[in-house]
């Protein structure tokens, strides 16, 4: 590392925390309340379109600023997604009911859970004097996760695209996340789950990227990979 890290961005989803059981449990739950008509493999093909739709989704960038405007565009983006997964797997009557339902689902706290090490390794950073903040593609929801996980105090930003019109892996999100620390890209550590948008997106924009891997299966050429948040005390250890 060129210069010492001033400053770690991390992800959000599947880096600090991640849902309780996964998506297509919780689809398959709520739908089946709707009048959803389960077959043995829905489970599975839920799972296979969820991971399509969203692969396939543009970036959740918005050209609104107005809060409401801008929560109504995130919901949108979210009913087109949850729609597409549904047309490929079953469409039924109270799907509208069912979306509003599942929607807040996400939203609530209880529906996600730190991953073990994520407050230990958060605190001791800070105790070690290193700046924090959250570079994610989350929607506005995220605040209301990490306040009811107990975590949104140890950040010192949180950049995210439906307010930043932009989002990963592009290298502006990152840039202004950058701007908020007043710092340069040398100085900053970002950490996350996807190859794409964290790791190769963070190094494209001129800061060390860090994939965390938990599964060790990831095939990345280059720079840090580790297991869990713990192994990244060493890389940045003071």
């Amino acid at each position: 590392m060129k210069m010492p890290i001033q400053v770690i961005f991390f992800d959000a989803a599947e880096t600090l925390f991640h849902v309780n059981g996964s998506v297509a449990d919780i689809y398959l739950q709520h739908a089946i309340q709707h009048g959803f008509k389960q077959t043995p493999d829905s489970h599975a093909l839920i799972a296979q379109a969820f991971q399509r739709a969203f692969r396939d989704a543009s970036p959740p960038i918005f050209a609104v600023t107005d809060p409401l405007k801008l929560k109504q565009c995130e919901r949108l983006w979210w009913f087109d997604i949850v729609h597409n997964v549904f047309y490929r797997v079953g469409m039924f009557e109270r799907f509208d009911e069912f979306f509003e339902q599942v929607f807040q689902v996400f939203e609530d706290p209880r529906s996600w859970t730190l991953f073990p090490e994520t407050h230990a390794v958060l605190t001791r950073l800070r105790e070690e004097g290193f700046e924090l903040g959250i570079v994610s593609n989350f929607d506005t929801r995220l605040f209301s996760v990490i306040r009811g996980l107990g975590i949104d105090r140890l950040f010192d930003t949180v950049t995210i695209a439906s307010l930043s019109m932009c989002a990963k892996p592009a290298s502006k999100i990152f840039e202004m996340a950058l701007e908020k620390h007043a710092i340069d890209p040398g100085e900053a550590m970002h950490v996350g789950d996807s190859l794409r948008d964290d790791a190769e997106g963070a190094t494209k924009a001129g800061l060390a990227g860090v994939l965390l891997d938990r599964t060790g299966r990831a095939q990345a050429s280059g720079g840090h990979v580790i297991r869990s948040l713990e192994e990244l005390l060493p890389l940045v250890g003071r």
